[in-house]
């Protein structure tokens, strides 16, 4: 069935963006056809990987960032291109994204699944930021989503561009906090939504426990 909300495009990544290298095809299926987190391999090589010295020379002993980590390590990377720089709230977001054992930083094989993500954002902020403004409006931000494979209603989108919007305008970094918090909150219900219907039952702690981190 076609999931309320969910449309499977890039907000979990089993689509292309043009130009996008993903890190691994295949992962993990959970019920529903739901694809999964790209896994990655224990014994994998990261000397090689070009992300390994960003991520190592901002990452403590414990070989994990935490939010002010990242934000510098993503600076750094030059990942943001001629956008602004990330601010610590959206490395914030960024990080209970994929936290899930809720320790409030990120290893190695997160910041990777991360980067996917951001590249692929990007990529897609590109696409309708044809004036490199750095800025796209609200019915490009609409239009986005729908590229992403979300299928939002009206009240919802205007809703979505209210809130990450300033003067009308929404910057790479506004832009970047909704498509994490979509993806985030997304996958915290589809993770209840076991007949895949739209509708879960939720207690209060629970509600709180996915929402409040994010």
């Amino acid at each position: 069935m076609a999931y309320p909300g969910y449309g499977g495009g890039f907000g979990n990544f089993s689509g292309q963006m043009p130009g996008m290298q993903m890190p691994g095809t295949g992962p993990n299926m959970l019920p529903g056809g739901y694809s999964g987190y790209p896994a990655y391999s224990d014994n994998y090589s990261s000397a090689d990987d070009a992300m390994w010295n960003y991520f190592t020379a901002v990452a403590g002993q414990d070989g994990e960032v935490d939010a002010e980590e990242l934000q510098k390590c993503l600076t750094q990377s030059g990942i943001s291109g001629t956008y602004s720089p990330f601010s610590l709230e959206t490395c914030r977001i960024m990080i209970a994204m994929l936290d899930r054992d809720y320790t409030g930083k990120m290893g190695f094989n997160e910041f990777k699944e991360l980067w996917a993500a951001l590249n692929a954002w990007k990529q897609n902020f590109m696409t309708i930021d044809q004036d490199r403004s750095g800025t796209v409006e609200h019915h490009e931000l609409s239009q986005a989503i729908a590229i992403m494979g979300y299928r939002l209603s009206p009240q919802t989108l205007t809703a979505i561009a209210k809130r990450y919007s300033k003067n009308g305008r929404i910057f790479f970094d506004d832009y970047v906090a909704c498509c994490v918090k979509l993806r985030a909150l997304t996958d915290f219900f589809r993770r209840r939504d076991h007949l895949q219907q739209g509708c879960v039952n939720l207690i209060y702690d629970d509600f709180l426990q996915g929402t409040m981190v994010i």
